[in-house]
């Protein structure tokens, strides 16, 4: 297909049918950069609100770096991969300490900020800076697999750097930022995973899989490794309307966010065999409801979470548990403001909601 007629279809496309979204009015590349973050792994109509959230409390980058890191990971609960959220707010750090608040205007200079890589790193320039350098996401590579065919694994770098240069030579050099924002959405709207628009699409004539009807087939991905189960137990050890809660220090995508006491097990256990496993110094410790469970789907974890609440009748017996398992007690309201993981804000929402 002439690029340059792909380019043009493309952008008309756009004109007609893009969404009026608050990170396309504008340039600014803080509200460009925290748009492309928040949407990363997140649909638009999930991510919109906490865009909103975060410029409402961090109107600027110089906000967003002063921040304390709680205060980000709490606004960030819910979108989960908090390694976003994290490098977002060591990137704000950096471009504050390193560049006095201002972004770098190259893309070789934002790739080496934390938690940048290619894609947020040709948006910025593009959208932000007027460079020409193409963004190459989920949705790129899936409109380009059809539309040329390719039958590359696009989880294999060898794929990533085709199709990337692809993208670059398609490219409208005098509107990168039309250009990109227009394959992003095509993706997105028209050429989507499961019901793309074929017979209404202005590259159909010109799409090699539909050519082929093997639309479905494209682009060639490599099967997921299997899902590892995992058994969590937690403990909610309550005493005097407060509950026992303590930062989770483990090295994984919930370092930093508040839980309760957890067992971990290699099967399904009951409550009583959880609490009795756990070794602690319950004495007349009373489990006041019966286990309340949940499952939560990682990229390649199914977690089976049960939560069993414990109510501490007196203070020693609180204070011999908080001294075995760390922590703190926390009343309802400080529970509140701390970041936690989704399914215990869910648990503590469900409580609240049982108890009214």
């Amino acid at each position: 297909m002439n690029k340059r007629v792909f380019a043009q279809r493309l952008l008309d496309w756009y004109h007609e049918n893009q969404r009026f979204l608050p990170w396309r009015e504008t340039r600014d590349p803080y509200r460009i950069w925290l748009s492309e973050i928040i949407l990363q792994q997140t649909r638009v109509a999930q991510g919109l609100p906490y865009y909103q959230k975060f410029i409402e409390a961090f109107p600027s980058i110089h906000h967003l770096a002063a921040a304390p890191e709680q205060k980000v990971l709490r606004l960030w609960q819910g979108l989960g991969y908090y390694s976003r959220a994290r490098n977002l707010h060591a990137c704000a750090q950096r471009v504050v300490h390193d560049f006095g608040g201002t972004f770098p205007s190259t893309y070789t200079l934002l790739l080496d900020l934390p938690g940048i890589g290619p894609y947020t790193a040709a948006a910025i320039a593009s959208i932000s800076f007027g460079e020409p350098v193409a963004v190459v996401d989920g949705n790129v590579f899936r409109v380009l697999a059809r539309v040329f065919g390719l039958e590359d694994d696009i989880t294999r770098p060898a794929a990533k750097a085709k199709f990337t240069r692809l993208a670059n030579e398609l490219l409208a050099s005098e509107l990168p930022d039309l250009f990109n924002q227009a394959l992003m959405e095509f993706g997105a709207l028209q050429c989507t995973p499961k019901a793309p628009k074929c017979p209404e699409c202005p590259l159909v004539k010109n799409c090699e899989a539909f050519r082929q009807q093997r639309v479905h087939e494209f682009p060639v991905k490599s099967k997921k490794a299997a899902v590892r189960h995992r058994y969590l137990s937690y403990i909610v050890f309550a005493h005097a309307e407060k509950v026992l809660m303590r930062p989770r220090t483990d090295k994984d995508i919930w370092r930093g966010l508040y839980e309760f006491h957890l067992v971990e097990t290699k099967t399904k256990r009951s409550a009583s065999a959880i609490i009795k496993a756990s070794g602690l110094p319950l004495g007349p410790a009373v489990v006041v409801s019966k286990p309340v469970s949940y499952q939560h789907l990682l990229s390649h974890q199914r977690l089976h979470i049960q939560l069993i609440r414990v109510k501490l009748t007196t203070a020693g017996q609180a204070q011999r548990i908080q001294q075995k398992v760390g922590g703190n007690f926390f009343s309802p309201r400080q529970v509140e403001r701390l970041p936690k993981p989704i399914i215990i804000h869910q648990y503590l929402q469900d409580s609240k909601r049982a108890a009214s």
